[in-house]
Parts: structure tokens; C-alpha cells; sequence
């Protein structure tokens, strides 16, 4: 089985929409979709991811299925180094993080007291139990740490959603803690990512990445990468947000 997973297009998040770029980019992403063979689609119910998905699927007679565990994971956090203001869990100062080994071990992150302050794990257990049980009825379970082909198939699934729930699925199939993939990956607006099974032995299989990230269809457009979820380059890049 082949999962696609595909960020929706620049943001206009005041308006949860797109952006004309947004608009853009995903005229131009539709392009690459409707070369798939898709079996299964899964949105996100959120605008911008809504608006991404229907650029890309309707022209092919494709019938989105949108699941709430799939809008962006937005708990928010009190960062160390600003406890008087909110913000979206992962967004903490790479010096602050880094110096917490919990936040590289998968069954301990939220053990941080930043996250149970905030019950990040509520939050998380919905996206796995969602995601885990989607998988299950496509025909793989997960089992420790690999997975039950129960109905082992090479279907292709697509997902069109955002960064934060992209990542956290990709933590739930290798399991990976997912703090060092929001830190340390970015997935641009309508970029696509791609995941495929491998089975071994009969009746178990493993999540391999093939593709992260992939804006090969931008290029192709003369479309600029967006710069929405990248922090400045350099610090005196005074254009760039900090």
C-alpha cells in the first residue's frame, strides 16, 4: 500500500483559505494528482485543505472522505522561554528543546511538563486512534512495532492536510518521536510526501519513506516555494519571520 500525504497550498489562515499563490499552487499540484491512480482520499475538514483537495480531485470523479483527526494539531503550549503567551506546541527555541531527552523517545514525549501542562497526549491519542484504526480497515494493524498485513494490497491513499498531523502519522507509522520531525523537516505548502509498505515476510510489514516533500510540480510551473512554517535563514534576515 502506497500513502500520500499532501500539505495544503499557502495559507490564509485568518480566513482558512488560499492564498491567489495558494490558488496557484494547487492548479498546478492537480496536475500531478490526476496522473495517480488514487483508490481511496482522505481531507482534512479545515478550508485551506478542503480547497487544496477539490482543485485536484474533482475533474477525476473522486469523492473525498474528511476526517476530523486530520485538521491541524493545534494544541498550545506555554514555551519555556515565553510562558505568558500561547503557541502551537512545537514551536519552541531549538536551545530549549534540544536539552530534553524525553522529547526523543516515542512513548515519552509527552511526559514533558511543558506537554502535560497542555494534555498534549489527549490531542495525540486522537490522531493515532484515528489514524490506526483507518488503517486497520485499509488492511494493516499495527502490532508493537510493525504492522499486521491483513490485507495486504498495493492500493494508493491520499490525505490532503497539514504540516503538524503529516508529521505526527509519519511518527505513528516508524514510530518516531515526533518533536524532532516537526523541528528538523519542513513539508511546503501542496508538497508531497510518500510512504509505501514492504513486506518481508508474509503478514507483516514495515512503513518505508520513498519522497518528502517533493514540489517538483512548482518547479515545473515557475512557481517560488512558499516560505509559510520557515523561520528566518539568518537571523538579520529582517524580511523573514524570526
Amino acid at each position: 500500500m502506497k500513502l500520500i500525504f499532501i500539505r495544503h497550498g499557502d495559507p490564509n489562515y485568518e480566513n482558512d483559505s488560499l492564498t491567489e499563490k495558494g490558488r496557484r499552487e494547487a492548479q498546478l499540484l492537480a496536475k500531478k494528482v490526476q496522473k495517480m491512480k488514487i483508490d481511496k482520499c482522505f481531507l482534512s475538514p479545515l478550508g485551506r485543505a478542503q480547497q487544496t483537495a477539490h482543485a485536484c480531485i474533482d475533474a477525476m470523479g473522486i469523492t473525498g472522505i474528511s476526517y476530523d483527526w486530520l485538521r491541524e494539531f493545534w494544541p498550545r503550549i506555554h514555551r519555556p522561554d515565553a510562558p505568558d503567551r500561547e503557541h502551537i506546541c512545537w514551536d519552541w527555541m531549538p536551545e530549549d528543546w534540544t536539552v530534553h531527552d524525553e522529547l526523543y523517545d516515542f512513548n515519552k514525549w509527552t511526559d514533558n511538563p511543558v506537554f502535560k501542562e497542555a494534555d498534549v497526549n489527549s490531542d495525540l491519542q486522537t490522531v493515532y486512534d484515528g489514524f490506526g484504526k483507518l488503517l486497520s480497515e485499509l488492511g494493516y494493524t499495527k502490532e508493537g512495532r510493525y504492522f499486521k498485513a491483513e490485507r495486504p494490497n498495493n492500493d494508493t491513499i491520499v490525505f490532503f492536510c497539514h504540516f503538524g498531523v503529516i508529521m505526527l502519522m509519519l511518527s505513528y507509522l516508524m514510530d518516531l518521536p515526533p518533536m524532532p520531525l516537526w523541528q528538523s523537516f519542513l513539508a511546503p505548502t501542496t508538497s508531497v510526501t510518500t510512504v509505501v509498505t514492504e513486506e518481508r515476510r508474509p503478514g507483516k510489514a514495515a512503513f518505508r519513506l520513498l519522497g518528502f516533500g517533493d514540489t517538483s510540480h512548482l518547479e515545473a510551473g515557475d512557481e517560488p516555494v512558499s516560505f509559510s512554517g520557515r523561520f528566518c535563514e539568518c537571523y538579520t534576515n529582517e524580511n523573514e519571520r524570526h
